[in-house]
């Protein structure tokens, strides 16, 4: 009996040591845990940052832009320098396409934001192009946007576009509204 207490005895250490070991590691796990949330609450808070900073120049840039189609519009030797059209247009008409070029990039960019989804975008669209100046800009500017990168979300609404617009001329309707599906309910 006396050599099992001896033997229980020197366990005890090793035993209280290994203890100290699991709880060492378990409490540098539990720090390594927090530093590792930590780091990703700052990722998050970083990328929203980024996010945030690029609707802001977004914003800037549509002011800009804004900013010198006025001119433009107001000033025929200014709207001379934006006629690459392949046609020529009147100063007249050359400013109405700057306009509708205005009223498009605003749609644009209000969907770049996240302030309007494909499907509102899709039906401003249908809208405005329901003007025959602005479906004559369009047809202008094609050349343009042969130029957009494909795949880009900017190209993609510019088909969408196109597409609408076939399918508005080959309608047999007048219910301009009802034509074309939203891109939510294409197949």
């Amino acid at each position: 009996m006396l050599t099992i207490r001896i033997a229980a005895g020197s366990l005890r250490p090793a035993v209280a040591a290994g203890f100290g070991l699991v709880a060492g590691a378990i409490g540098a796990l539990t720090a390594q845990r927090h530093t590792i949330d930590a780091l990703r609450l700052r990722l998050e808070q970083l990328e929203q940052a980024a996010h945030n900073q690029h609707d802001a120049n977004l914003a800037v840039q549509q002011r800009l832009h804004w900013e010198l189609l006025s001119k433009a519009m107001d000033d025929e030797d200014l709207a001379e320098v934006l006629n690459t059209y392949e046609e020529d247009v009147t100063p007249q008409r050359h400013r109405q396409y700057l306009f509708a070029n205005a009223l498009y990039t605003n749609l644009l960019f209000y969907h770049r934001v996240g302030n309007i989804d494909r499907d509102e975008f899709f039906g401003f669209v249908r809208g405005i192009f329901q003007n025959p100046i602005v479906r004559e800009y369009w047809n202008a500017g094609r050349h343009h946007r042969a130029t957009i990168a494909n795949g880009s979300d900017e190209a993609e609404l510019g088909h969408l576009v196109d597409d609408l617009l076939r399918q508005l001329e080959e309608a047999d309707i007048d219910e301009w509204w009802v034509i074309g599906e939203p891109p939510s309910r294409e197949t």
